[in-house]
């Protein structure tokens, strides 16, 4: 069932999704080598306390974190840990959220760590891009499969592949809600886009297959080549003036 939020729910999910993108890039900046996923996670959680604000992510379905940090050939999920030490070269993609009055914020981003190979550079730019792409979509005019079709024809001309098994997603006072977002086209054109809607668009991009698999801790999902993978978010309030990107910090491009 979908939801759709009023002006003043929306507004409400802006502070959120303001709180998200604030620590975000206050974790983007304290990406270097030698700092763990761990060190990121304490940081975010200082942040959050600071704030007044909840973790989105800390205890969700017993997920013991409060980002998720997921390192070069890890697609998403990953837990934090003080055994997950960056290094020169590494990508990390960074998911995180908060709770604000009842309302979920969500965004992504990938960082390098230093010096990185032209491949990760062309990776995480054509991800970030794709999305670029497809919020352009998020308009009462367009259907749900323009988000995916766009994103996935994009990052394949760039030889790239969309993940097909963790999609985006509808948010407002739950992490999920309806519709799913998929990241690329499922051969139905799915639901007309409507004035009120919140969704989470977060393509995963991959260097090689789309195909991934889960490790044994029950979280992380891998690329199942072990090539790199890309992940930026964005939530996104359909209006009828177009796109309204909730988690994009005034002055900052998308």
């Amino acid at each position: 069932m979908l939801i759709l939020k009023s002006p003043r729910e929306i507004e409400l999910m802006r502070v959120a999704d303001i709180h998200t993108a604030e620590i975000l890039q206050i974790l983007r900046e304290a990406v270097k080598p030698g700092v763990s996923t761990k060190d990121l996670d304490l940081i975010a959680e200082k942040e959050i306390k600071k704030r007044g604000v909840k973790s989105a992510f800390l205890g969700y379905n017993g997920f013991k974190g409060n980002i998720c940090a997921s390192i070069n050939e890890e697609v998403v999920h990953g837990i934090p840990s003080p055994k997950r030490i960056l290094k020169e070269g590494d990508i990390i993609s960074i998911d995180f959220g908060v709770v604000y009055k009842g309302y979920v914020g969500d965004s992504a981003i990938t960082v390098p760590c230093g010096k990185v190979s032209e491949v990760a550079t062309h990776l995480m730019a054509a991800t970030k891009e794709s999305l670029k792409r497809a919020i352009a979509c998020c308009t009462p005019d367009n259907y749900l499969s323009d988000i995916g079709i766009t994103i996935q024809d994009y990052v394949e001309a760039e030889g790239f592949s969309s993940v097909r098994d963790y999609v985006g997603h509808g948010i407002g006072t739950s992490m999920h809600e309806d519709p799913q977002v998929p990241h690329y086209y499922t051969g139905h054109r799915g639901i007309h886009l409507r004035e009120g809607l919140v969704i989470a668009v977060e393509p995963m991009v991959n260097e090689g297959t789309w195909k991934v698999k889960s490790l044994s801790d029950g979280w992380t999902v891998v690329t199942k080549d072990g090539k790199l993978s890309a992940h930026f978010e964005h939530s996104i309030a359909i209006t009828k003036d177009g796109p309204y990107v909730l988690s994009l910090l005034p002055g900052m491009e998308l």
